[in-house]
């Protein structure tokens, strides 16, 4: 089960780089725009905003590699915090933003903690 939560884990850490890649540096550009869905006009009006939140998609991400390489209990206590972290984030954005967020980014976080959990 360790080994399934570890997957896991870097799976939603690797969705978070993914993330951070499209609001960061590819929000105005076809990949970006396919992304979010905005025409270009409004994608540059919300690329320093949307720069913002690929930051912190990032740490997210950092939160849970660190949480994969340091040795328990300070591992588990650091994969816990970021995934839930992750799980009230995709929450907040299916409710304020857009209903897939619950599925794309709260669900992954939700099904890696409780591999996690279960795992301990």
């Amino acid at each position: 089960m360790e080994i399934l939560a570890n997957v896991l884990v870097a799976l939603v850490a690797a969705l978070h780089l993914y993330i951070l890649v499209m609001e960061m540096f590819l929000w105005q550009k076809k990949p970006g725009l396919s992304f979010h869905g905005f025409d270009p006009e409004m994608a540059k009006k919300t690329a320093a905003m949307a720069a913002n939140q690929g930051l912190y998609n990032g740490f997210l991400a950092a939160g849970m590699v660190w949480g994969l390489i340091a040795a328990d209990p300070t591992g588990f206590r650091a994969q816990v915090f970021f995934l839930s972290c992750v799980i009230v984030a995709g929450v907040y954005g299916a409710v304020t933003a857009n209903r897939r967020i619950l599925f794309a980014q709260a669900l992954p976080g939700a099904l890696a903690l409780v591999a996690v959990l279960v795992a301990q």
